[in-house]
């Protein structure tokens, strides 16, 4: 199963991981209180920790031991890398070689569409450049989070916090901020530090970086080594179009919460200027899959959580810690409405012609991604008889593994738990899996039927 279908192994280990950590957070030890936790709400933060959502039904702050600590902590960085991008890395890390099965199998992680028969090589990453991927996402991972460590235990030593504390919860932010994973290990959350610019800000760089993917981290390392702004035509395609749709969505969000949210005296109605304006931006970075939110959704007019619905839905880049369908995905299929509409044969971006199988790759996980939606938005509604924009705020929050909260998912009851559970592993892995099924079901044939156009629109 490794060699012939790689998602497909993957899957069953994340989906053992989840097993195995349900197990250990469900240890007496693992909580403060010395008593076991429930299962519910064990497996709901195993999900939420290898799947690096966020959501949680516990109090982060409060539940969990230092054991239970550790142990979210190390699910959510194996989250944020990828079961066989880390498998491939320990694997580099001990035969100092990558054969040619490990590279396929490693490339198979950064981008399901390698399954394919006949797949070219005119990939954002190729095989050669696997090897140098594995290692910039391990320095990466190490260099940012410490760096961000660094940067985030003055706010904290600040705050009160002593060294040691500072330290570790430090790391534990920067970690929860660059696998995009939310959870907050301080008494109150992020509450306290609301007025914070310094700190916001550093988390919001780390959710970014996060959220566009190490591909493109890689790509833009060898493109400030390579000559800066001389040599431009270095970055790939997915690079150009990960950064520029990010970009888009990111300023999208931030006008959109500004203006929907400008009257709203429970959120940013009752802030000066400068702080809405800087709290709409941050949020809109933290729909990219973030969680690390200020603002009580909650709190929000039902306009502004259905332009975060679409936010989260997208999510950030491909081969990321982030989730949701990707900004790929949604880029791939606006470049084919534009080239319908203009009478292009060819899908084209930044003088380059984009393949049609990459369109039915991003329609099918359009689809499999609404019908998840769908489904879990049924079922949660008529659970827990909530309203709509509530439900499927949680819903698309959980499949985009965001981890932005209206507080439903500390309400419902085990089988509303086990729902949400469901839909941020298929969020996680679903997509993915299905994308690569969809490449490696290409085939070809002796004969064609014969051609008859159906009516659209």
């Amino acid at each position: 199963m490794i060699q012939s279908s790689p998602p497909r192994f993957a899957l069953l280990v994340f989906t053992a991981l989840i097993m195995v950590w349900t197990a250990l957070l469900a240890l007496p030890f693992s909580s403060r209180s010395g008593e076991m936790t429930p299962f519910a709400d064990a497996l709901f933060t195993a999900v939420s920790a290898i799947c690096v959502t966020g959501l949680s039904t516990v109090d982060m702050a409060v539940h969990w031991s230092f054991f239970g600590e550790i142990v979210i902590l190390v699910g959510l960085q194996i989250g944020g890398i990828g079961v066989l991008t880390l498998a491939s890395i320990l694997g580099l890390t001990v035969t100092r070689r990558l054969g040619l099965r490990q590279r396929l199998l490693a490339a198979s992680d950064t981008n399901p569409m390698r399954m394919g028969r006949g797949v070219s090589e005119s990939q954002a990453v190729g095989l050669g450049e696997i090897g140098g991927l594995l290692a910039a996402v391990a320095t990466s991972l190490l260099v940012i989070e410490v760096v961000l460590t660094a940067l985030i235990m003055p706010s904290l030593m600040a705050a009160g916090y002593d060294f040691w504390h500072a330290l570790w919860n430090s790391f534990y932010l920067a970690a929860s901020a660059f696998t995009n994973t939310g959870f907050v290990p301080l008494v109150g959350g992020l509450e306290p530090f609301a007025n914070d610019f310094y700190l916001l800000s550093v988390i919001a760089v780390g959710v970014f970086l996060g959220a566009i993917g190490f591909p493109v981290i890689f790509a833009l390392y060898r493109y400030v080594i390579g000559g800066g702004w001389r040599a431009h035509k270095r970055l790939g395609l997915h690079t150009k179009l990960t950064l520029t749709t990010t970009l888009i969505f990111v300023v999208f969000g931030w006008l959109a919460i500004t203006a929907l949210e400008w009257n709203n005296a429970r959120t940013l109605g009752a802030q000066d200027v400068g702080q809405t304006l800087f709290n709409a931006g941050y949020m809109s970075i933290m729909t990219r899959s973030g969680g690390l939110g200020i603002v009580d959704p909650a709190d929000m007019n039902g306009s502004t959580l259905l332009v975060m619905d679409m936010l989260m839905f997208v999510g950030g880049g491909s081969a990321s810690t982030a989730g949701g369908i990707k900004v790929t995905t949604i880029a791939v299929l606006f470049l084919a409405a534009y080239a319908e509409a203009r009478g292009y044969q060819d899908m084209q971006a930044f003088d380059r012609r984009i393949p049609n199988e990459v369109l039915r790759v991003a329609i099918s996980v359009l689809i499999w991604g609404a019908t998840i939606v769908l489904v879990s938005t049924v079922t949660l509604m008529h659970m827990t008889g909530r309203s709509l924009d509530v439900v499927l705020f949680e819903v698309i929050s959980a499949f985009g593994t965001c981890g932005l909260t209206t507080g439903l998912s500390a309400e419902v009851s085990d089988p509303g738990k086990y729902v949400l559970a469901a839909t941020m592993w298929a969020g996680r892995v679903g997509t993915v899996t299905l994308a690569a099924a969809v490449a490696a079901t290409s085939r070809s044939r002796l004969f064609r039927l014969p051609e008859e156009r159906p009516i659209v629109g």
